[in-house]
């Protein structure tokens, strides 16, 4: 592994874990020349995955995509680590159900979409308005009141406007 510090090829691994599903293992790792800890993580690889952008390009599936989309969507908010590992895991498991070599990026964005309108509302309307496209404050409004509606909001059942 390259030091995400310094560059340095040369690490050792101090600790290492496997997640409760053994779906990732967690390394603990330290960089030889200048002593800065890092974490990496290793999944089991998806096959022959390929993502249909929406431009029609293709690009080869990367669950670290996801991970750093819903970490972003949920950044400062009471979401752990480990149950945004969990989401990840879950959407690439549904994927490689699918059975299927290419997979549009509509279907991994509406997956993630799922997920995070039940993990937290606030991280699932981060990720709407930059997955759909938001150019408005009203669109975000008309997000809210959906969720509202639908008695996704906490406080929705009471009468709350959001």
């Amino acid at each position: 592994m390259r030091c995400p510090k310094c560059g340095c090829v040369d690490d050792k691994v101090i600790e290492t874990r496997a997640s409760r599903e053994g779906d990732v293992i967690r390394r603990r790792r330290e960089c030889a020349q200048c002593q800065y800890r890092f974490t990496t993580r290793e999944t089991l690889g998806v096959g022959e995955m390929v993502v249909v952008k929406r431009d029609g390009s293709l690009e080869e599936f990367d669950p670290e995509k996801i991970h750093a989309g819903i970490r972003h969507a949920c950044w400062k908010r009471t979401v752990s680590a480990k149950q945004i590992d969990r989401v990840v895991m879950d959407i690439t498991r549904r994927l490689n159900n699918l059975q299927q070599r290419e997979i549009e990026s509509k279907r991994i964005g509406e997956f993630v979409m799922e997920a995070l309108q039940e993990l937290d509302e606030v991280a699932y309307v981060r990720f709407a308005s930059i997955y759909r496209r938001f150019q408005g404050i009203g669109e975000f409004i008309d997000e809210v009141r959906n969720l509202s509606e639908r008695g996704d909001v906490p406080g929705a059942e009471a009468g709350h406007e959001p």
